[in-house]
């Protein structure tokens, strides 16, 4: 059901509302295989775009196995990949994070893990693991914390009483243990750029974090994400007007894999913003995925095209 401020628009895959061509973006060079580990979460965030909670597995859990067979596909289809990325949900909550992480480092992978370093990643079991994958891959490993705000008050706002402060708690033990962190927060603070990093920066330094604030792609700053704000539907004239090549764009340059609840196997999406939105469901195999992207849902516009922002570093 399309929110009224967009109301008539991303109706058609492939015309806009006002009759012009809607623009698509062909995966012209995949860097990034994201693998959605399971929309079950340790909290519930106020604006969560995923819906993540204590209680939603609308995803459910991936397996090592399943996992493999994505990489065993990469190899097939020649993909060149450098980074195989997770999310979730709270990606530690899955009893086979630690070793899905493995079997990508193991084929020479990039690992890039986002997490919100609480309870789940600071369990005994969880946290030598990840230590031990630290150590037998070196430089290989990152862990891309959530930090909604560099300050407690509106961090703690977004996702809960303490919060920040157990984040930070896990962020100290990957800064003692020299696991590679980075950071990811929002700009829904009416704060410019260059404040919310200085405020970012001042907090690495306090904490001894080895994280530049500076560098977008260790401090990433996403927009909010609100389906109930007016965007324009992106045409195949806006590259030019824009001076943006589709290139740029996420879904050139990488697809996500997902289980959904009761599916007999996982499937390939378009976007890790839109994992619920059948149109961007690409099939089951990478082959399938190979296909182009229609820019047809509001989040097309406002985060990757005009807010150019990307989930990979």
């Amino acid at each position: 059901m399309k929110d009224h401020a967009n109301i008539g628009k991303f109706n058609d895959p492939y015309i806009t509302a006002k009759g012009d061509t809607r623009a698509h973006v062909a995966l012209t060079n995949p860097q990034t295989l994201w693998f959605n580990t399971g929309t079950l979460c340790n909290i519930e965030c106020e604006n969560c775009y995923i819906l993540s909670s204590p209680t939603n597995d609308a995803l459910v859990y991936l397996t090592a196995d399943e996992v493999s067979d994505y990489l065993d596909q990469l190899d097939a289809r020649d993909w060149k990949v450098r980074e195989i990325a997770f999310t979730g949900g709270e990606p530690f909550m899955n009893p086979d994070m630690n070793e899905m992480a493995r079997r990508s480092l193991e084929r020479g992978y990039d690992v890039l893990i986002l997490t919100n370093a609480m309870q789940p990643m600071q369990r005994k079991r969880v946290s030598a693991g990840l230590l031990q994958l630290a150590q037998d891959f070196p430089g290989k490993l990152t862990l891309r914390i959530s930090v909604d705000h560099w300050s407690a008050e509106l961090h703690d706002k977004e996702r809960g009483k303490g919060t920040f402060e157990r984040t930070l708690e896990g962020m100290r033990w990957l800064r003692n243990n020299d696991i590679q962190m980075a950071v990811a927060g929002r700009t829904m603070w009416n704060e410019t750029d260059a404040d919310s990093r200085a405020g970012y920066a001042d907090l690495y330094a306090n904490e001894n974090f080895k994280i530049d604030a500076s560098n977008p792609g260790e401090t990433v700053l996403f927009p909010e994400m609100d389906e109930q704000v007016e965007v324009p539907e992106i045409t195949t004239d806006c590259w030019g007007m824009l001076n943006k090549s589709p290139n740029e764009v996420m879904c050139a340059s990488s697809r996500m894999v997902v289980k959904h609840k009761g599916a007999k196997a996982p499937s390939v999406i378009a976007c890790t913003l839109l994992p619920y939105d059948p149109q961007f469901d690409l099939g089951t195999t990478l082959e399938e995925a190979e296909k182009p992207v229609q820019l047809n849902h509001p989040h097309c516009a406002k985060f990757c095209v005009l807010g150019g922002a990307s989930c990979s570093a």
